[in-house]
Order: C-alpha cells, then sequence, then structure tokens
C-alpha cells in the first residue's frame, strides 16, 4: 500500500486489491451523483464564469446499476476502514437515498448529515421548483471510539461567542456556509471552463480531515478528481491517497500536489 500516491483506476478494485484492510482512519468520498443531463450555459454568471451543469460519461447510470455500483464501492471503503474508522460521503438529493440505504445494509453508523449552504449557488432559471443551494455530507462511522477532534472544529468555527471565543458548533457544524469554488482556487482548462463540474471547496475537506483525523495519519479519497482531499490533507500534515480512473483528472491532480512544498 503506498501512501501520498494517486492510484490509476477504479476505486472498488483498487481498494480491494491494493490498500490493506483496516488501515485507513478516513475517507472522504465525493462520487457520481448520477444528475448528467443536458448543458445549461449561463453567460452571464460570474460565479466562477458560465455555469455548466453536469453532463459527464462518468455521472450517467441506468436503473439498478447506480444502487449496484455504490454497494461495490462503499462496501470496499468499509473493508479498508479501521475498526473506529469514519467515512464522509458527498451527496444531494439525487443520490442520497442510496447512500444511506447501503449505508444502513453494511451496518455503518450515520453520526451527522452536514448541510452545504452554497451562499452563490446558481440561480433558479426554470421558476419550477425551490432554487438548489444546498448538498449533503453523510458521516458514516465503522465502528465505536470514532475519532472527533471537537476542540479543533471549535477553533475552525468562524462564529465566536460574544467575548470573542471559540464557539460550539451547533451553529455551524450541521450547516456550514461556503460559496461555490471559485476564484484562485477553481482549476480550469485553456479555454476557461472549470476543470472538473463538481470540484469541493477547500474549507469544506478542511473541516472533515481536522474533525476525524490526526497527523500523520492517512485520508484516502476514492474519487480523487482535481486531488482537492490530497491538496488539503497535505497542508494539515496528513498523509493521503487518492484514487482516480480519469486519466485526464489524475494530471490535474498530479501537477496541482506537486506545487505544494514537501
Amino acid at each position: 500500500m503506498k501512501i501520498n500516491t494517486i492510484y490509476h483506476g477504479d476505486c472498488a478494485e483498487v481498494l480491494k486489491t491494493q490498500i490493506q484492510p483496516d488501515s485507513v482512519p478516513l475517507i472522504f468520498a465525493d462520487p457520481p451523483y448520477n444528475l448528467s443531463g443536458k448543458s445549461l450555459n449561463l453567460v452571464n454568471n460570474q460565479t466562477g464564469g458560465a455555469f455548466y451543469k453536469v453532463n459527464e460519461e462518468w455521472d450517467t447510470f441506468q436503473g439498478e446499476d447506480y444502487i449496484a455500483f455504490s454497494k461495490e464501492w462503499m462496501e470496499a471503503c468499509q473493508r479498508v476502514l479501521t475498526p473506529n474508522g469514519s467515512l464522509y460521503i458527498s451527496c444531494t438529493q439525487h443520490n442520497i437515498g442510496e447512500i444511506l440505504t447501503e449505508g444502513k445494509k453494511l451496518g455503518l453508523k450515520l453520526n451527522n448529515i452536514i448541510t452545504w449552504y452554497k451562499i452563490n449557488a446558481m440561480p433558479n432559471i426554470t421558476k419550477r421548483t425551490f432554487t438548489h443551494s444546498t448538498e449533503f455530507v453523510c458521516w458514516f462511522v465503522k465502528g465505536k471510539n470514532w475519532v472527533f477532534n471537537y476542540e479543533a472544529i471549535k477553533q475552525f468555527n468562524p462564529n465566536k461567542t460574544r467575548e470573542g471565543n471559540p464557539k460550539q458548533m451547533r451553529d455551524f457544524l450541521d450547516f456550514i456556509e461556503l460559496p461555490v469554488v471559485q476564484g484562485k482556487e477553481r482549476l480550469r482548462k485553456e479555454d476557461g471552463r472549470a476543470a472538473h463540474p463538481t470540484q469541493k471547496p477547500e474549507k469544506l475537506m478542511e473541516l472533515i480531515i481536522l474533525a476525524s483525523s490526526a497527523e500523520n495519519e492517512v485520508v484516502l479519497d476514492p474519487f480523487f478528481g482535481t486531488g482537492t482531499t490530497g491538496y488539503v490533507a497535505r497542508k494539515l500534515k496528513r498523509n493521503w491517497i487518492g484514487i482516480e480512473r480519469n486519466e485526464q483528472y489524475v494530471s490535474l491532480a498530479s501537477e496541482r500536489l506537486h506545487l505544494l512544498p514537501d
């Protein structure tokens, strides 16, 4: 098992064959949401340039295929988690049902569902539904005695008491306000479009890594994408493992991580 490495391949296969069982204390997964559809170009939207609805081959599943896919990779993650390990899974209303169902079948305990409120979410163009301005992160644990660094998260909480002291998290942890990735943080192609349609904010990853891991421990991401998990883990003095099947994303993540000093 190699650390601080990107494995190029199918995550379930790599998890089963390359990662030791009971070895990883923290996994963050941002799987396909199965919501691909027709592209929508909003020329005047300033949030990261024009917004393009996710329309990727890797995000398209038919019928029961998505359920089988979710079961396979979540089962593989459970195998490599330490006995008290944490599995955080990013999702929306499109796939949270499958994630919760498969997690329960695997015997994982759901500790929290964090709501990420996107303060610069795409406007409600169709005017046929409520504005889609939130995503979720389900926090599962494999067993008892899971890690939760309460004091570290109090320091992370931007809200303070009236006296300016670190504040408890009931006003923050279950509901975190962060913008969709934009500006210098957003990785882009040569044509200016986002390099990855669902790049997650570094601040969100910082919250998760601080909450459920210690320095020098391993953080694994089975859908590594542009490498945000590894990038933040390295800055927080954690080791990391990335798994990504898309060759273009492997190249982008490798380049991004090489910019950080050892």
